[in-house]
């Protein structure tokens, strides 16, 4: 019963990190599903302690305590901070998985600090040990993205464990989606530090970049956030249906074919052809 408490335990502190994650990026919907689940889990542990008759209180989604996302400011210099939390701060500010270069590019520019990109594939691995050794151990996992079709790790991406598995697959039109839906957070970290202390120049720089890949030219003049989140939501509304249907059907494929493991960090068989899309 011990090793059932403990894993009850691990999982509700995921839950927890994912509800707090879903509510700093306003994710109302993806915080009802988590604190239905967090409830449930609860339950059952209160079950195993005996605690049945115990009515439960607690009210994961009212979480007023929770500050808003520090993305969203510019941090101190924090060289000290190990590579994992830097990995994480851009990764939250950025809601989509995303290669080593954009990760340090964000990092250096909202946080003011390097990023180490040659440490991240040891991160990786040393993340999928830790969770096969203690599964749930830990608030979160830096992990690869999935591919759509064979659920497997996809090349240069990494995620967060806490999102949901629609949040963490990767189709056809993904790549585009999660470019155009990153511009959209950027813009608006980039305003909201321009409202407080002026846009720093690495800043500009890095949203000059996705203006241009969304415009399709160097804009004239100033940066303009406004037209650029105009350009990338118009452009997001062409795709963003038909890739959230692919991701969909591939999440369900995961949950019902892969384990806690392989739904994380991929499907690692060498046999992956059952894995594909039913034709």
């Amino acid at each position: 019963m011990d090793e059932h408490l403990v894993a009850l335990e691990k999982r509700m502190q995921q839950l927890q990190e994912a509800i707090r994650q879903a509510l700093t990026q306003h994710g109302s919907a993806q915080v009802k599903l988590l604190g239905d689940e967090l409830a449930r889990t609860r339950g059952a542990w209160n079950v195993l302690c005996g605690l049945s008759d115990v009515p439960d209180t607690a009210q994961p989604q009212a979480q007023p305590e929770v500050r808003p996302q520090p993305a969203l400011a510019v941090a101190e210099p924090n060289q000290g901070v190990p590579v994992r939390d830097q990995v994480h701060q851009a990764l939250a500010l950025l809601t989509v998985p995303a290669s080593p270069k954009l990760l340090s590019q964000v990092h250096q520019a909202f946080f003011s600090s390097p990023l180490n990109t040659a440490r991240l594939t040891t991160l990786r691995r040393d993340e999928e040990r830790s969770f096969r050794s203690a599964p749930y151990g830990r608030a979160y996992y830096i992990c690869p993205a999935l591919t759509s079709d064979l659920l497997s790790p996809a090349r240069g991406l990494l995620a967060l464990s806490t999102w949901p598995l629609e949040q963490r697959l990767v189709g056809p039109l993904t790549q585009r989606v999660h470019f155009l839906t990153s511009a959209l957070r950027l813009a608006d970290a980039a305003e909201h530090l321009a409202s407080e202390t002026g846009m720093p120049q690495p800043v500009q720089q890095l949203l000059l970049h996705y203006s241009r890949n969304i415009h399709g030219d160097t804009p004239r003049g100033p940066l303009d956030l406004d037209a650029l989140r105009r350009a990338a939501a118009a452009e997001l509304e062409l795709h963003a249906d038909d890739d959230a249907d692919t991701r969909a059907e591939a999440a369900q494929r995961a949950r019902e074919q892969l384990g806690d493991v392989e739904q994380i960090f991929g499907n690692i068989l060498r046999d992956t052809a059952r894995l594909r899309r039913t034709s």
